[in-house]
């Protein structure tokens, strides 16, 4: 194959797609460009359906390779890139929701994507690239896929909406929303937001579809050019025979069933549902294993069609009697319980309940050295504020090995990081480093959402001045097959089976002012402008009522932070002044750090933080720093020591590493002969300072730091002074 390029202008920038060159015994392979950021798409499909499996096995790889941003990997003895980031990770999971829905149900082929970026140029961001270049390969290739989707992104600046906008532009932006499109139908939303209104995110999300089409047109141009005929994968290659004895099955199985399904939808907690489920098929399996014309594997599938069963009447409950297997109405939330500060010792803690939803959220307080070092492909930054998410198979009350946290912890520990940033305390005014991490303790739906309200408690709990308390709501979805876009019913606060037989997951989570974040997937080819916008304003009512229960329960953040949390006290220091403090080699800096066991951070403003739980030591160590930095101030008084006498004055160390000359003339009212006939090395004297030259030379007078002197009666008021610079020298400024 030769070398084919296609280009459009996008926002005032050129996108490229490239076929032909690269990766070529893949099903389809294509480069896509813009600027100089380069990603590497190519998709492979299994030549076999893989066996006893009920879903989809498509798994999206985002490979970030360091060289792309000319980087070496800063380990001493690991070079090579290992595991992938959360960005990395988070990147590959937002392409997997977008493109997942549009794959025929029966293909059980496993597909892969690999989505590599080859060269990033520091301005436009690979991620949005990669859904693009994932629609493209799926579109090209002859793996059946009913595309093309595109992506962009939304930033929203001095309210102008800017399509795909750089880093720098982000960083200004008061939204960060991905849209993925399928025609004139939203498929899948990924938001950040500083809590914008609903009428503004809508307005962005219809920003994003306005500018889809030329991309559409693009990716279809490719596919006239270099397009593979699509698969013939059939549904399934019965014989006729098998065809009808599962027909045959499956109304044996319907007709024992369906009179059991009202009962099942009667029970109103998880564990008696599945109990009662279990029962029917435990009853259905018994009546098929009696009956000697069934095979063990037509017992099996029949089974097994009891969950289609099941799917088909909670979706027909809805759609036709207007009710929920639950009993709840589409807008109704479950039963709310919020608690704050239930767990002694730790430094904040928050149990949030919805229905059968339970997550306990933990705050833990660090100090600002506590931070997280990000070294990734994009970016090298701190992160002071993380979020972890705890998924455990008790929750669900099943038995699962405990490993290392997998791609959908991280995936809703980002979102709820994602929700939760906004309000956060600037670092100036709280200089903490905090964690919170959400242990699900029991899940029936929506546990992303939940982490977010319990994270919202245990912030406040914590005394984290947060600006608000943010709550998540799950909307959920049931359409008719037939006309998906007309005939529908939104649901408030979805749970497992609404999840599971449900055609959408919107989750929405915000302040009482706005959102904070937006993340939408669907199971159905797209949803309409309007069947959103329906979404958003359900999901602003559900969340101020979730906002009232969180107030209930703690109404604003603690005035004091718990006794067992450390103390971070931070103040500003001048920049030239920061080579004080450090000292040597770090000399100064850490004979504090040893003499008091506190934690100081300076950053390069002259910002200073320091950490202890030791109040005595915290203000000690405060107190060494602040000697090292002080400026002298016309009109302080002192009490030092005397630690040099010369003929003309004496020298007095005022403060650790900082001293000041008494002249002769300001030891006492009376004329004084010598020196020494006042003071000795050593003495404790009280001073004043009384000047300051333009050397920064300190002038101290003990006459006037006596409260009873009297300038009237000094005898030696306005006499000239000759002063010995050469002897006289600057003050002390030991580094």
């Amino acid at each position: 194959m030769s070398k084919k390029e296609f280009y459009i202008d996008v926002g005032g920038k050129q996108l490229r797609i490239e076929t032909g060159e690269l990766a070529q015994l893949a099903n389809a392979s294509a480069i896509v460009r813009m600027g100089g950021t380069v990603v590497l798409a190519t998709a492979v499909m299994g030549k076999e359906p893989r066996e006893g499996i009920d879903y989809f096995p498509l798994l999206v790889d985002y490979e970030e390779r360091l060289y792309a941003a000319g980087k070496i990997k800063g380990s001493r003895f690991i070079k090579r890139e290992g595991r992938p980031s959360d960005e990395a990770i988070l990147t590959a999971r937002m392409v997997d929701r977008a493109i997942r829905p549009l794959f025929p149900e029966h293909i059980k082929n496993d597909v892969q994507i690999v989505l590599t970026v080859l060269s990033w140029d520091q301005e436009n961001d690979p991620d949005v690239l990669s859904l693009i270049a994932a629609s493209t390969v799926l579109t090209i290739s002859d793996i059946p896929w009913n595309g093309p989707i595109t992506g962009a992104r939304v930033g929203i600046i001095n309210g102008e909406f800017i399509l795909n906008p750089s880093y720098a532009a982000r960083e200004k932006s008061d939204l960060d929303l991905v849209v993925a499109m399928n025609g004139d139908k939203v498929i899948m939303l990924e938001s950040g937001a500083k809590e914008v209104s609903e009428e503004i995110a809508l307005k962005a999300i219809k920003f994003a579809a306005q500018h889809s089409n030329p991309v559409i047109e693009l990716i279809e141009e490719v596919r006239k050019s270099e397009g593979k005929s699509k698969l013939n994968i059939p549904e399934n290659e019965l014989s006729e025979e098998e065809r009808l004895s599962r027909e045959t099955v499956n109304k044996k199985v319907e007709s024992m069933a369906k009179g059991k399904l009202r009962a099942l939808f009667s029970e109103k907690d998880k564990t008696a549902y599945r109990e009662t489920l279990s029962k029917i098929r435990s009853e259905v399996d018994e009546t098929l294993k009696a009956d000697n014309e069934v095979s063990k594997e037509n017992r099996e599938l029949g089974v097994s069609y009891i969950d289609t069963l099941v799917d088909e009447a909670s979706r027909k409950l809805v759609l036709d009697d207007n009710k929920r297997v639950d009993g709840r109405a589409m807008d109704e939330i479950r039963k709310l319980s919020c608690q704050a500060g239930i767990l002694p010792r730790i430094h904040g803690s928050g149990l949030f309940e919805r229905g059968e939803t339970q997550v306990l959220s933990i705050v833990t307080l660090g100090a600002p050295g506590a931070e997280q070092i990000i070294d990734g492909m994009e970016e090298e930054y701190k992160k002071r504020y993380m979020h972890h998410y705890n998924f455990p198979g008790f929750s669900v009350g099943e038995v699962q090995p405990m490993r290392s946290p997998g791609r959908r912890e991280i995936g809703h520990g980002a979102l709820a990081e994602k929700a939760l940033l906004p309000v956060l305390p600037d670092k100036s005014v709280f200089p903490y480093t905090i964690r919170v991490v959400s242990e699900v303790l029991s899940s029936n739906g929506s546990t992303s959402q939940a982490s977010i309200c319990g994270s919202s408690l245990a912030l406040m709990d914590a005394g984290v001045p947060i600006k608000a308390p943010v709550a998540g709501i799950a909307m959920g979805l049931i359409t008719d097959s037939g006309n998906p876009t007309e005939q529908y019913k939104i649901l408030t606060d979805i749970q497992g089976i609404e999840d599971h037989s449900g055609d959408m997951d919107f989750k929405v989570a915000g302040t009482s002012d706005g959102i904070t974040a937006i993340q939408m997937d669907t199971k159905i080819g797209g949803l309409t402008i309007a069947m959103i916008e329906e979404t958003l304003s359900r999901a602003k009512v559900a969340r101020e009522e979730i906002l009232k229960e969180i107030n209930k329960a703690i109404s604003a953040p603690r005035a004091d932070l718990s006794p067992y949390a450390p103390r971070v006290v931070s103040f500003q220091i001048k920049q030239d002044k920061i080579r004080e403090v450090i000292g040597p080699g770090g000399k100064v800096i850490n004979d504090i750090i040893e003499k008091t066991g506190v934690e100081i951070d300076i950053e390069p403003s002259g910002l200073v933080m320091v950490t202890s739980a030791d109040k005595a030591k915290l203000d000690e160590a405060l107190s060494l720093i602040k000697n090292i930095v002080w400026e002298p101030v016309v009109g302080e008084i002192f009490e030092g020591t005397v630690t040099r006498i010369l003929d003309f004055g004496a020298f007095v160390e005022i403060l650790p590493r900082h001293d000041g000359m008494v002249h002769i003339s300001e030891l006492s009212p009376n004329r004084v002969g010598n020196v020494t006939d006042v003071v000795s090395i050593g003495d404790r004297v009280k001073v004043k300072v009384i000047s300051v030259d333009e050397m920064g030379r300190v002038n101290l007078s003990m006459k006037q730091a006596d409260p009873s002197y009297d300038p009237t009666t000094d005898h030696r008021a306005g006499e000239r002074v000759q002063r010995h610079p050469r002897q006289y020298g600057k003050p002390r400024h030991h580094s």
